[in-house]
């Protein structure tokens, strides 16, 4: 029988990088657009794919099953809204989000140096290199461990630009730093789906989210294996309670 698990946050989710800017883009949906986005594997965009029955559908992110996959909705109850989905596979993790963008040009570029500044300003470290999806951040981020000192858990950020959306992929455990362990984690990632819809939202805006279905993965995770991002910007997470059913 398949497990899904919730995580439920009082803060909101979605970073200060990330804020709603003031113009809409209503543009079409199929309008011309620059996008950094492979052509020859994913992230897809919804009309790119014609059979999703191998997907869970969860709005704004289809995410193919894989066996042994733990998934993890984090959820503003202030405002009951889902903020994100966060897949497990073993001692690695990727939490996935996806915005709103213009239409004929990308932001990842633009992201990626504030949510640099961020951590950088904080105390932590950062550096661009190119990874499976193109440019990525590499980074290592400030967070107080059990004894009140300080540690630094490493974390990779990947964004993909494409037709009128942005996906952001944050990638923790074991995938941030062996190539190896990253393989499966990014196959998550290449085969992540995403459904912009038709409605005018404003660029950098979150894309709705909502509960699948039905649940088919399996739980099997360490929850010390995936490190806790919740006291760092730019994610500016609350206390998290933990739901199985």
């Amino acid at each position: 029988m398949g497990l899904f698990k919730r995580d439920k946050s009082a803060g909101q989710q979605q970073d200060d990088a990330l804020a709603p800017e003031e113009r809409l883009d209503d543009s079409p949906v199929g309008s011309d657009v620059t996008s950094d986005a492979p052509s020859s594997h994913g992230p897809w965009d919804r009309g790119e794919v014609s059979d999703t029955s191998e997907y869970l559908n969860l709005g704004s992110i289809w995410l193919k099953g894989v066996p042994g996959m733990e998934l993890r909705l984090e959820v503003n109850e202030q405002e009951q809204q889902i903020t994100g989905v966060t897949a497990v596979l073993g001692e690695s993790a990727v939490q996935l989000q996806a915005f709103a963008a213009p239409r004929t040009e990308g932001v990842w570029i633009e992201i990626r140096n504030e949510i640099a500044g961020t951590i950088t300003d904080s105390g932590g470290t950062a550096e661009v290199v190119t990874g499976e999806f193109g440019e990525e951040l590499q980074t290592r981020m400030p967070q107080a461990g059990p004894d009140g000192r300080t540690m630094f858990v490493p974390a990779r950020f990947i964004g993909v630009d494409g037709p009128r959306w942005f996906l952001r992929a944050v990638v923790s455990g074991r995938a941030a730093i062996e190539p190896a362990a990253a393989d499966a984690i990014h196959d998550v990632v290449r085969t992540v789906v995403v459904d912009r819809g038709d409605e005018a939202m404003p660029p950098r805006e979150l894309l709705p989210l909502r509960l699948p279905d039905a649940a088919t993965t399996d739980v099997r995770v360490d929850p010390a294996a995936a490190p806790r991002l919740d006291d760092l910007n730019p994610f500016e997470r609350g206390p998290e309670i933990t739901e199985v059913r």
